[in-house]
């Protein structure tokens, strides 16, 4: 079973063994450099107050295996306050089995008390798996940004 729970600062290490794999392998995401433990329990303490981070977890023996988190988009003005931007990390032994599922719906939930009305995600166009995903869970394709991310030069 899989267990949805808000993070929390000792998770950091857990949420690392996820995200660096994805990272080193240069196919998935914009990130492009691993972190460490420390910038990871950094990055959690400081995370914003109007943000949401769920962690999902095995029951079985608590580690980690997928995360997501919501931050608010252009903070520098009132007019997005609504709109909150959505990341989603599975371990790939986990895909395709309902966890970007579940941490969608607790994340969706709790952002929706905090506020959010609207989620914008940024998916790199050849990340085939989370097009699908966002697809699947409601998200429309708005746009794509040419030239918006660069990967290994």
């Amino acid at each position: 079973m899989i267990r949805i729970r808000p993070v929390r600062v000792e998770d950091a290490e857990g949420v690392i063994r996820v995200l660096n794999p994805l990272i080193e392998s240069g196919e998935h995401t914009v990130l492009d450099r691993v972190l460490t433990v420390d910038e990871e329990r950094c990055f959690i303490s400081n995370f914003p107050d109007r943000g949401v981070f769920h962690i999902a977890e095995q029951d079985s023996d608590g580690s980690i295996v997928g995360l997501q988190d919501v931050e608010p988009f252009a903070a520098y003005t009132g007019a997005f306050a609504h709109v909150g931007t959505i990341g989603t990390f599975v371990d790939p032994s986990g895909h395709r089995q309902g966890i970007g599922r579940l941490l969608f719906e607790a994340t969706r939930l709790a952002a929706r008390q905090k506020g959010y009305e609207k989620f914008f995600a940024f998916v790199r166009a050849d990340n085939r798996g989370a097009l699908s995903f966002y697809k699947r869970i409601g998200f429309d394709v708005i746009g794509v940004a040419k030239n918006h991310a660069k990967i290994n030069g």
